[in-house]
């Protein structure tokens, strides 16, 4: 059950739960977490991801918002986090917060400003060694790109060297908008890593307004993408994420998940 619990849980109804980065309204959770975590659970949303913040949290705060989570009916299924959570130092903690929350994935959002491709590998070796603790409390690791990973070094693209490096039950979790702002292919990543995209940002761009652009207001192939996920990617959840747009960050978040269901269906 530790491998893949989303994925055998959801295989019969095919049926890919839809949620917030929590990033997306970062002032209104700093204000009060749990009332955007139930305002977000009012809009339809039906997972959250929490980040970075997270990781100060006492465990027994974090008992508390998964008692908040459960009265709501809505899942965390990944958290994201910055080098210091892979480390010896830093991963007792990332696991008795994410065992609270039942996360399922321990995901790395920032590898830290990285120069060379050695550089990259050695993150992978972080990831590979951490992940092997994580299995053991039922967890895994996961990576979230920015459009860094997507720009050449050395004559070679760090998300290809991260995904040659990584063990394969390490989550390859694919933020949309920054490949697509780089001017890589969503569509053929997810074609060329089967089964291991199982989770991925929905973020949009433009060239025009940038991340500023709602869902499906921008440049992403969202219909190809989708589909891709689903038959080839291993998707288990996605996540909606919004770095600002025009209107409140509420309202923002509403918005884009009313344009996700005319986009999927």
């Amino acid at each position: 059950m530790a491998v893949a619990p989303l994925a055998v849980a959801m295989a019969p109804s095919k049926h890919i739960p839809v949620g917030l980065e929590l990033y997306s309204v970062r002032g209104e959770l700093k204000k009060d977490l749990m009332g955007t975590v139930r305002g977000v659970a009012r809009m339809g949303y039906q997972c959250v991801e929490f980040f970075g913040p997270y990781y100060a949290w006492t465990l027994g705060y974090a008992r508390q918002v998964r008692a908040e989570l459960d009265e709501l009916g809505i899942q965390c299924y990944s958290t994201h986090n910055d080098l210091n959570s892979f480390t010896p130092q830093g991963i007792d903690k990332a696991i008795d917060l994410n065992k609270i929350l039942a996360a399922r994935y321990v995901v790395n959002s920032y590898p830290g400003d990285l120069h060379t491709l050695d550089d990259w590998k050695r993150v992978a070796e972080t990831l590979n060694k951490a992940n092997e603790t994580l299995k053991a409390h039922g967890l895994r690791a996961g990576y979230h790109n920015h459009d860094a990973e997507w720009r050449p070094i050395e004559g070679r693209k760090p998300m290809e060297v991260l995904a040659a490096n990584l063990d394969k039950s390490i989550m390859l979790q694919l933020d949309v908008g920054t490949c697509v702002a780089a001017g890589s292919d969503p569509v053929e990543w997810v074609n060329r890593n089967p089964g291991r995209i199982r989770s991925m940002h929905l973020k949009d761009w433009s060239p025009q307004k940038q991340y500023k652009v709602l869902f499906g207001e921008g440049v992403a192939p969202w219909k190809q993408l989708l589909t891709a996920a689903e038959k080839t990617g291993g998707v288990e959840y996605y996540l909606i994420e919004q770095e600002g747009s025009d209107y409140p960050e509420m309202e923002t978040a509403q918005r884009c998940l009313a344009a996700f269901h005319k986009v999927h269906g």
